[in-house]
């Protein structure tokens, strides 16, 4: 960073004389200098990193799976007949809260429970929100352990012993894990293409970093595992649009650490439209805005996540000025202003492909380790890494004012 910056200066220089220096500053600070260290702390973190070995080869405590559905009867049987070949060798007991579906899904959950070999329980929880279907679970789960898993989740068969022989060979005070969410329906459209590059390589490493510092930030709603007691000490899931980011976070605050199982993976269905896409992706930045205001990042207790939580702060700066000055930069490039933009910004490209073929290498032993293969995506790569982030900041600004403004919350 401290090179950046000193190979900054004339640009700082240039764009002063146009928009004063403050400014300049301003600018280049958001889009190069804290972008540039976040990145390079992130890249140097995952070299340094080494997963902690296993210390329990076949855990066969029981588990409890909270599936929380509504209107899912197209993907529900799916969800469970890949709980149903889980290689886990303790028992695992599945409530369905029913969340006032208006179509067959609890028909096609009774039908499933009477052809497969798999305790199902199926209860109705009539007020909307992901929040009290979880909570009317919770009060009837009777293991020391739960995880949460999404409708249209597919488990890996390893899933669920991968994540519980984390936990168990972690410290007492991780009451937490999440498990590895890629994208299951890449298949499709460009969309979805696009998105299996920021599961696969972007989340999963943002992820693999934040457990490294024993504060992984989001134990994801779609496939995490959970201490029963822990979850009911701090108050069940609140109502929040990011009910998993603030239950999360309280965790951190009052518990102790989250961790993060690689080799726990689950494959979920990513939005194939576009409206679909910026509503979920302006949830989460909503949801991110929403945990800072109710749990402060000096509220923390490990210093680790003081600082994870906190790097969090800076997070609307780089998408604003990413949003209103890089990009309109880009346009002004085109035209022969290259105030923000000029020719040495296509060195990025360079460090930016070193860096993700990084977190590509890493990722192909975890899908060798676990028998997958990684499907052939060029063109979605080639998009991921020159154009999402000109998608993701204007979305992500979008969800921070839409907290801002208190607008009606949006799901789906």
């Amino acid at each position: 960073m401290t090179i950046s910056i000193i190979i900054s200066l004339p640009w700082v220089s240039d764009l002063g004389a146009h928009v004063t220096l403050p400014l300049a500053v301003f600018i280049i600070a958001g889009i190069a200098y804290i972008p540039g260290y976040l990145n390079a702390f992130m890249v140097f973190s995952l070299l340094f990193d080494r997963q902690p070995p296993f210390k329990v080869s076949n855990p066969v405590e029981p588990v409890t799976i909270l599936l929380a559905c509504y209107n899912e009867a197209k993907n529900i049987e799916t969800t469970l007949s890949y709980i149903a070949k889980q290689d886990y060798q303790g028992n695992i007991k599945v409530i369905v809260i029913d969340n006032n579906s208006t179509d067959n899904t609890g028909d096609v959950v009774k039908a499933v429970a009477e052809k497969i070999d798999l305790d199902i329980t199926l209860i109705h929880e009539a007020t909307p929100g992901k929040n009290n279907a979880l909570n009317t679970g919770l009060k009837m789960v009777s293991t020391e352990l739960v995880i949460t898993l999404d409708a249209d989740t597919l488990l890996h068969k390893s899933a669920i012993n991968n994540i519980v022989r984390r936990l168990l060979s972690s410290p007492a005070d991780v009451c937490a894990v999440a498990g590895a969410v890629l994208v299951r329906n890449s298949r499709g459209n460009l969309i979805a293409r696009v998105q299996e590059w920021d599961y696969f390589l972007g989340i999963a490493s943002i992820k693999r970093l934040q457990g490294m510092f024993q504060s992984t930030l989001v134990a994801q709603g779609a496939f995490s595992l959970y201490r029963t007691a822990a979850v009911r000490s701090i108050g069940g899931w609140p109502d929040a649009i990011g009910e998993d980011i603030v239950l999360t976070w309280r965790l951190l605050a009052n518990q102790g650490r989250v961790y993060f199982e690689p080799l726990a993976v689950a494959f979920t269905d990513v939005p194939e439209t576009f409206i679909h896409f910026i509503r979920q992706r302006s949830r989460w930045a909503r949801g991110m805005i929403e945990a800072i205001k109710i749990i402060k990042p000096w509220q923390q207790r490990l210093i680790y996540t003081k600082y994870l939580t906190g790097s969090n702060l800076i997070m609307p700066y780089m998408d604003v000025t990413y949003t209103f000055f890089w990009m309109p930069g880009l346009v002004l490039a085109f035209f022969g202003y290259y105030w923000i933009v000029g020719l040495y910004t296509l060195v990025v490209l360079p460090l930016t492909m070193l860096v993700n073929y990084t977190l590509y290498r890493y990722q192909k032993k975890v899908f060798r380790t676990l028998d997958l293969k990684i499907r052939r995506n060029f063109l979605g790569f080639l998009v991921y890494v020159l154009c999402y982030q000109m998608i993701m900041s204007p979305v992500s600004v979008w969800g921070y004012l839409q907290e801002l403004f208190q607008t009606k919350r949006i799901w789906k």
